[in-house]
């Protein structure tokens, strides 16, 4: 923040301090990615039929892990039978549920292996890999739980082993950082070795990279060879180097892009990068530094996520630069109050619960203040004007993961050559990173793609 900021005159700034405190509880969901509230209208997120979950965020994984079915990682009637044996808003009962199905699925990959079934084993590893990453989502409150390595552990090596016995040409990959490597997939169109325009695809708040198969699948029908790689703060760079989030996202694409080009079958001049939910900050945050980058999709556009929470309940007039500072002054001046007030928050809350309990783990902060300010760090103020590249922004009509108005943001600080896409309900691909959507959305995102990047 500038030293010569102006609060606006009335009301007084720690009267504002204090009615924002209010309006950035909810900051710190903006960052659960898939994991927050969707519009109450939706019919898919009530409980109709007595299996789908009233609680907000219960509701909204369950639509994660079956959406995942359009490729063949889950099954709807697996999925709703889980569902129906899960207690609303226990993360205990969800985690167990959820482990049995996993478990199960597991079982019957193990029997079709045994008796030479490949392809039936592959299938059932491929669903088993989404439910154990499903039962590991709620966790994240004892960073210490032996069942976190356990069970993302069991839904890393049973996704490669359906994807080896399923013959999917791809290479698990080391990406030298920092003194450590990086895990990634890279998934090739084929065995020609013919250099091929590349799109590096990343996560975000939450995610795994296991989860971004989907994405590489529609990538690889158009021509394309993918990277997906886990930065920290994510899958297996959190869980297993205990490295956490940081701001500056260039220092993770650059040795990424460093890798793709030491290789004989990537097209240099053609290598764009796709950032999903919390990517969508931090994979613009790497193009304003990155210009090796030729095409950046921001799925969805993230300019400042707590300048633009705390900028919504700012009195008229303030500017996003005054409001964020007026948030930030308060909890660095009464960080107890602040503190005692999320916790209160999140004993109300699953979605409250959750994603401060994550947030804490993947910023590698201790209190919920901290992680706040951590967080605000998280800005792309100043830096958009630096991207050169064609640019997608992408935005959902219900995406209730961010701030209203953070793609547009986004979209309109940029000088490159860029589109505005906003997914709707109408189309079924209103909601955060058009989750239930996954054929509609990887259509329009790729389409673009082609015209700016050609496979």
């Amino acid at each position: 923040m500038s030293d010569d900021r102006v609060p606006v005159p009335s009301p007084g700034a720690k009267e504002v301090m204090m009615s924002i405190m209010t309006v950035l509880v909810a900051a710190t969901l903006i960052l659960a990615a898939f994991a927050l509230q969707p519009p109450k209208e939706r019919v898919v997120m009530v409980n109709t039929d007595g299996y789908v979950f009233k609680d907000p965020s219960f509701s909204f994984q369950f639509m994660r892990t079956m959406g995942c079915s359009v490729y063949g990682g889950a099954d709807i009637g697996e999925c709703v039978q889980t569902a129906q044996r899960i207690v609303e808003r226990d993360f205990e009962s969800w985690c167990r549920e959820w482990t049995a199905t996993a478990e199960r699925v597991k079982k019957m990959g193990d029997e079709a292996l045994a008796r030479g079934h490949n392809i039936s084993a592959a299938e059932s590893y491929l669903r088993a890999s989404t439910y154990f990453r499903a039962a590991e989502f709620y966790l994240h409150g004892n960073p210490q739980d032996p069942r976190i390595p356990y069970l993302w552990g069991e839904s890393r090596d049973l996704f490669v082993q359906s994807l080896q016995l399923s013959g999917v040409d791809f290479e698990r990959v080391s990406i030298a950082y920092e003194g450590t490597t990086l895990p990634g997939y890279f998934y090739k169109v084929d065995e020609g070795g013919t250099p091929r325009a590349t799109i590096i695809v990343h996560t975000g708040f939450d995610g795994t990279q296991e989860e971004l198969y989907p994405y590489a699948l529609a990538a690889m029908k158009r021509g394309y060879n993918v990277l997906t790689f886990e930065g920290p703060g994510q899958g297996e760079v959190l869980r297993v180097q205990g490295l956490h989030f940081r701001a500056d996202w260039e220092n993770v694409v650059t040795p990424v892009i460093d890798h793709l080009e030491a290789r004989t079958d990537v097209d240099k001049d053609r290598i764009a990068l796709w950032g999903i939910s919390l990517g969508g900050y931090l994979a613009p945050r790497a193009a304003a530094f990155e210009h090796r980058i030729a095409a950046l999709i921001a799925d969805g556009g993230v300019y400042d996520i707590v300048g633009g929470q705390a900028l919504q309940n700012a009195p008229p007039g303030s500017t996003m630069e005054q409001a964020k500072a007026w948030f930030i002054d308060g909890m660095m001046a009464e960080p107890d109050r602040f503190n005692e007030m999320f916790h209160d928050m999140m004993g109300k809350s699953t979605d409250m619960r959750w994603s401060f309990e994550h947030g804490m783990y993947a910023f590698g902060e201790t209190t919920p203040v901290d992680y706040m300010l951590a967080l605000a760090r998280m800005s792309m103020e100043g830096l958009a004007g630096d991207i050169v590249c064609p640019t997608l922004v992408c935005d959902a009509e219900n995406d209730t993961s961010m701030p209203k108005g953070q793609a547009m943001a986004l979209y309109e600080n940029l000088t490159c050559p860029k589109e505005y896409r906003l997914f709707t309900d109408e189309e079924a691909a209103g909601m955060h990173c058009q989750i239930g959507a996954y054929i509609l959305g990887n259509q329009v995102k790729l389409d673009w793609l082609m015209t700016v990047m050609a496979p």
